[in-house]
């Protein structure tokens, strides 16, 4: 005899082939197993993260802002410039400076904007979690404060009742 399968899941769970399925439950475990992936990434995030994110989702502004940012940072950008400025001083025009140095500071004018855009928008988020951070490490150092009266506090008591005299 073989070894029994094990199913995809792992030794715990009992082969695919085994589990009676009515028809629609695979989609249910998709959408379960989507949820319980948002919910882990929701609980992996400051709430100042979360609520950044859920900004920038809201906004169509920075959306386009963030894809041009995103795009404009990469090697595809790059690889595109390289191609377009190529094409433009061979084919396009047989002097390219004047035209192309006005297309290009041109361009250099917006992409500073969408940086400065980024910036700003990081500073807000930087300052937004250091006030989150402070709002926490302050309830969390009251409530250790309060704790540690609280210990001492009992353990005089707990002296005084078992020696029978203060203990200060």
């Amino acid at each position: 005899m073989g070894k029994p399968d094990q199913g995809a899941d792992g030794p715990d769970r009992p082969p695919a082939e085994a589990e009676p399925q009515a028809a629609g439950t695979g989609g249910q475990e998709a959408r379960l197993k989507d949820m319980q992936a948002k919910l882990q990434d929701t609980l992996r995030h400051s709430p100042v993260v979360l609520e950044q994110e859920a900004k920038r989702a809201a906004s169509r502004q920075l959306r386009v802002a963030d894809w041009i940012t995103g795009f404009a940072g990469s090697m595809n950008f790059v690889y595109l410039h390289v191609l377009l400025f190529t094409v433009w001083m061979l084919f396009i025009e047989s002097k390219p400076w004047p035209t192309l140095t006005l297309i290009v500071s041109l361009e250099a004018i917006f992409l500073s904007t969408f940086v400065m855009i980024g910036q700003n928008r990081q500073s807000a988020f930087q300052q937004a979690k250091a006030d989150h951070d402070f709002t926490e490490q302050e309830l969390e150092l009251k409530t250790n404060t309060q704790l540690t009266r609280e210990i001492d506090r009992l353990t005089i008591e707990l002296h005084n009742r078992l020696v029978g005299k203060p203990a200060r």
